[in-house]
């Protein structure tokens, strides 16, 4: 028996979905990539990427969704595959032969993007024109009865194709704003015919979907559909979340074997799935449809750790764990939790790099797994590296996590490596960040993640190490790195060096206590988490100062708007395009827009406007320098400039 059977005997166990049987209760959720080719073909790229998917050992490995109409409208994304012709189905197939190879259950998604869709059209298509709030997507066209009949039946021979293709099971998305939520949602429902008005006549349109696709595939090919369990849409005219329970079970009666249970929309103006919503937080919902509708369920939202989804298979809230980031970040997370690796898990740590590179119409990345989409590329290491045959002695200046990722790597390779931290701990500044508020303790878990994979593949970290010309030339290495992160730059105005001028991290790490009155100096993700970090404590008055428009242009736009949600909650002034001219004892003096001088007075001054701290000196050996080292920026560059470093060596 593995390990992991023993820990979570309920994930390990057999699972059903219709009459088939799943080796694990694990799911791999659907996702987006952007690796396919514009023209609906499946490229070589999703296949890869999907045959790692299934090669983790996940027990159903669901596709990206295909959408469904030969004008894309439904086609939310440059990339995004397509099933509205027989010619798309060799492609597919490709993606169902390899997820078969690992004794997976393949499941294909059908997704129409709806209100969110047309990404080469001038329009989106819906229930009702109901204006967008997101400025990324088009007006809207509401779509004729006609069109919607027209719809269904696309929908329906997507379902043929998908079984045609070779696929165990069909999934249809009716999620996050795309169609059929549009036409489940009194928020952007808003028609008078039979696709619209009460419960019923909102639901009539996927139930359609669901009974045409039944009675097209017989009673045992199995159908999975995702809906939205709470929309988060009162605050415009949205589903309570009775009539979400209503309209679920109507559509379900007419033929779903599973509900993927969703929460929220893109338009919610709540958050759902970032760092502060802590994991098994919608378990709730989940529970109440499987109480309620009394079939599988099965939910991905928040649950990152093995721990939350067993115990909610124990008690009966979840029959699936479904997981989409956690395994965007890494593939292989299913067999090295059997195995009882969890250290070498990649961890997610929710950035949501991974949308935003969506939303910009690019290829997914990810911010911890530089691999993502290189999976069939031996030289960058998804399966692992072959050593080398040049081995050489690398020294690396800096434990943070620049200096911890290249470690892992050349280690990895087979180098002589040894990483020097001067500090009594590692993980620099994401170790400071992680003493953050609303669950930014989880980036101990990336820290303790690197730490496992230096030591496990022989890299040596030696800490309270300060890296001197007399050492560097005592140790003689081949190469050097410099990962020594940044730091607030005390030189740059006059006054840098008060007593009364501290640190963000030494703030941050408790070094030092501020008074009550603190004016915090920066203008990007740091001051701003610096603020947060304060707000938290409820003792302060806080003032950010910067030269920008707007504070925090650095920060992933999953999380700016509710982090300048919680610094207008915690009551901190935001100085924004006010030049700071001098620190003084009793203040900041700084330059409003207008050109006047002002002073802005405190007790302290904590310094967030952060540079390179790069002063190493050097005598010998090649030198490199990674992270912040080099530019001052967020952790996912320095994760991957120092992967794509070592990877070189």
């Amino acid at each position: 028996m593995l390990p992991g059977h023993k820990e979570y005997p309920h994930i390990f166990s057999p699972g059903k979905l219709g009459k088939l049987e799943t080796k694990n209760r694990i799911k791999y959720a659907s996702t987006e990539t952007n690796f396919n080719y514009s023209d609906g073909y499946v490229a070589d790229k999703e296949v890869a990427y999907m045959e790692a998917q299934a090669r983790g050992g996940a027990g159903i490995v669901t596709t990206q969704g295909a959408y469904t109409d030969p004008r894309g409208e439904g086609k939310g994304y440059v990339g995004m595959m397509a099933i509205w012709d027989d010619k798309f189905i060799p492609g597919l197939k490709r993606i169902a032969d390899v997820i078969r190879k690992y004794d997976a259950v393949s499941v294909l998604q059908l997704m129409h993007c709806g209100r969110v869709g047309g990404i080469h059209l001038d329009y989106t298509v819906g229930p009702s024109v109901v204006d967008q709030r997101l400025p990324r997507f088009r007006p809207p066209r509401e779509m004729t009865a006609e069109e919607v009949e027209i719809c269904i039946a696309q929908h329906v021979q997507g379902a043929l194709r998908c079984a045609e293709a070779g696929f165990d099971a069909v999934e249809i998305s009716g999620i996050v704003g795309y169609l059929l939520s549009n036409f489940i949602s009194a928020y952007t429902n808003k028609r008078n015919d039979e696709f619209g008005g009460d419960v019923q006549q909102r639901a009539e349109f996927p139930r359609r979907i669901v009974a045409g696709i039944r009675k097209q595939l017989g009673p045992d090919y199995p159908i999975i559909i995702r809906l939205c369990g709470e929309e988060l849409l009162l605050d415009r005219g949205g589903n309570t979340p009775e009539e979400s329970l209503e309209i679920n079970r109507i559509i379900c009666n007419a033929g779903v074997d599973m509900l993927s249970v969703t929460v929220g929309w893109q338009e919610s103006a709540e958050s759902v799935i970032s760092r502060d919503i802590p994991q098994g937080n919608w378990l709730y919902v989940a529970k109440r449809f499987k109480n309620e509708l009394k079939m599988p369920v099965c939910m991905a939202y928040r649950l990152f750790e093995p721990k939350y989804p067993e115990a909610a298979l124990a008690e009966g809230s979840i029959d699936f764990w479904e997981s989409c980031r956690a395994m965007i970040a890494d593939p292989m997370l299913p067999n090295k939790i059997l195995e009882g690796r969890q250290e070498d898990i990649i961890p997610c740590m929710a950035c949501n790099i991974c949308l935003a590179r969506l939303f910009r119409d690019a290829e997914l990345t990810c911010g911890v797994r530089p691999t993502l989409g290189h999976e069939s590329e031996a030289d960058w290491g998804f399966y692992g590296f072959k050593p080398t045959t040049d081995k050489q002695k690398i020294m690396i200046v800096g434990a943070g996590l620049a200096g911890l990722q290249a470690g892992a790597v050349a280690a990895e390779k087979a180098h002589d490596v040894t990483i020097y931290e001067k500090k009594d701990k590692i993980g620099g500044q994401a170790a400071t960040a992680a003493n953050g508020p609303w669950g930014d303790v989880e980036f101990l878990r990336l820290v303790n993640h690197l730490r496992s994979c230096c030591e496990s593949n022989g890299a040596k970290i030696k800490t309270n190490t300060t890296v001197t010309t007399e050492l560097i030339e005592r140790e003689s290495p081949d190469k050097i790195i410099l990962a020594t992160g940044a730091k607030p730059d005390r030189e740059a105005f006059p006054g840098g060096n008060g007593d009364n001028v501290v640190s963000c991290l030494d703030l941050m790490d408790g070094v030092v206590k501020p008074g009550k009155r603190v004016v915090i100096v920066g203008e990007k993700g740091v001051a701003i988490s610096t603020a947060l970090f304060l707000v938290d404590k409820g003792e302060y008055d806080v003032s950010i100062v910067g030269a920008a428009k707007k504070l925090g242009l650095d920060v992933n736009p999953s999380y700016i708007w509710r982090y300048m949600k919680k610094l207008k909650e915690g009551g901190v002034t935001q100085y924004t395009r006010h030049k700071v001219k001098a620190l003084a004892p009793e203040g900041v003096l700084a330059e409003d827009p207008d050109g006047r001088e002002v002073m802005i007075p405190c007790d302290t001054i904590v310094l967030a406007n952060m540079v390179p701290d790069n002063d190493v000196k050097y005598s010998k050996g090649e030198l490199y320098t990674i992270g912040d080292a080099l530019v001052t920026r967020r952790a996912n560059a320095a994760i991957h400039d120092a992967y794509r470093l070592a990877m070189t060596f």
